[in-house]
């Protein structure tokens, strides 16, 4: 285990340049088994979540080859069903929650597939229905291990048809797996409610260049054309969203001034203007964002003079994932905002960690924080706390560069599944970030 030393209250200064999104990357690494040709990605963040990946499709038999930073090859001419029974595979796909994006593929491809009750955050309730539903309509029989916790499906034995397909929620991996799966399966396949989010958007444009035949690209109907077999190619995932709009929100809370280089901003949507909303001055240059100093941010109200409210919602809303950094963002806002998290009931548990270091937050319930803030009048408290999930760790790194004194932040395992060498980059701007490794 392992851990961060911070010494709160240094400014940052200078220019970082985002990852690859790791989320998109779990989707197209896992669209690699629909096909046995070779195909290359590249900006693919090299962080626990998709190196684990990798290493799991190592072991599936997918030849992979490392060429520079950032950039693999896959081959998946020769799959290794059987090592899917195995003790190895059930240990390691529980672990990363992204490894039920390989059912569509290894389903639509040859059949059958099996996969245990994947793991990730813990933040609260993450069903599966949406993928084994919409698989299931595709011709997909479940079956479920209890004892095993392990998933099993079967394609018929003529392969998996096309079919009209209305999603109960826009899930964006539930949307990937069953795109991934309808590319193969025989006939017409319509998605309604598909969630249309830019890595979906990548997903769809890089298997139409395998050829796939998708239309609706961008939009919560979908259209595919089932095909024979697809083909190789070559792609380069976005910039990680996510990223971005923690370094807006770090930029400002540590009074500091950032240039945030090479961000794709037509694939942001409303991130920077959410930040915006808390009183963040964000200038578009080109394709960087530049964020100056933050000696004061005000959180702008509705027209009508009430709280402003920010909550997440599907793309083209806002992202759930970056609710956590906004919540951090506004504890030295002047003003009140209500930050409401729909999706996930537990994500704003770790706000008493906030709470213990000063901020002043009523947690109003697991899905409705209030937060006023400080002004910078009253900085945060340094603190020793304990990183639960991805997004919360990366909220906490923000409060404990803000804060005065020396914190600490343990289990930062959490934070390095999302952001690849977090803190030599942001030492290279400024900040005082030691990791520590127990003896």
């Amino acid at each position: 285990m392992a851990s961060f030393i911070i010494e709160g209250g240094y400014r940052l200064k200078g220019d970082i340049t985002p990852q690859g999104a790791k989320n998109e990357a779990l989707e197209v690494i896992c669209a690699t088994l629909l096909t046995d040709s070779t195909v290359t990605i590249s900006n693919i963040p090299e962080i626990i979540d998709t190196l684990n990946l990798i290493d799991l499709f190592k072991k599936l038999g997918v030849e992979v080859h490392h060429l520079e930073k950032g950039t693999f090859t896959f081959n998946a001419a020769n799959i290794d069903q059987d090592y899917m029974l195995s003790e190895d595979f059930n240990r390691r796909a529980t672990t990363l929650r992204g490894s039920v994006m390989i059912l569509g593929p290894l389903l639509s491809r040859f059949g059958k597939a099996l996969m245990p009750q994947p793991g990730g955050d813990k933040i609260g309730r993450r069903r599966l229905d949406t993928h084994f539903l919409g698989l299931a309509k595709l011709g997909g029989t479940f079956t479920y291990d209890g004892d095993k916790h392990l998933y099993q499906i079967n394609a018929p034995q003529d392969g998996l048809k096309g079919c009209y397909i209305l999603l109960d929620e826009a899930s964006v991996t539930g949307t990937a797996n069953i795109i991934m799966a309808a590319v193969l399966a025989k006939g017409t396949t319509t998605i309604y409610n598909a969630a249309c989010e830019p890595y979906i958007q990548q997903l769809c444009r890089m298997l139409v260049r395998m050829g796939a035949k998708i239309e609706g690209i961008g939009s919560n109907l979908l259209h595919i054309e089932g095909v024979e077999s697809l083909g190789g190619t070559t792609h380069r995932l976005l910039p990680d969203m996510i990223e971005v709009g923690s370094f807006i929100g770090m930029a400002a809370m540590t009074s500091s001034e950032i240039t945030i280089k090479d961000v794709s901003v037509p694939d942001l949507g409303i991130i920077p203007d959410a930040f915006r909303k808390i009183g963040i001055t964000i200038e578009q240059r080109g394709d960087d964002l530049y964020i100056p100093t933050h000696e004061h941010y005000v959180i702008d109200s509705f027209i009508d003079g009430s709280i402003m409210n920010i909550s997440d919602a599907p793309w083209p809303g806002l992202t759930p994932d970056l609710l956590s950094v906004l919540l951090v963002t506004a504890t030295q806002a002047k003003g009140a905002v209500l930050i409401h998290q729909k999706m996930f009931e537990s994500r704003l548990f770790f706000v008493d960690k906030l709470i213990n270091m000063g901020a002043q937050i009523i947690l109003c319930d697991p899905h409705r924080a209030t937060v006023i803030g400080l002004d910078n009048q009253h900085k945060l408290r340094h603190s020793q706390m304990t990183s639960p999930d991805i997004r919360a760790g990366i909220a906490l790194l923000i409060a404990a560069m803000s804060a005065e004194g020396t914190s600490r932040i343990d289990n930062i395992g959490q934070i390095d599944r999302g952001y690849e060498n977090i803190d030599q980059r942001l030492n290279a701007l400024g900040a005082r970030i030691t990791r520590k490794f127990d003896e």
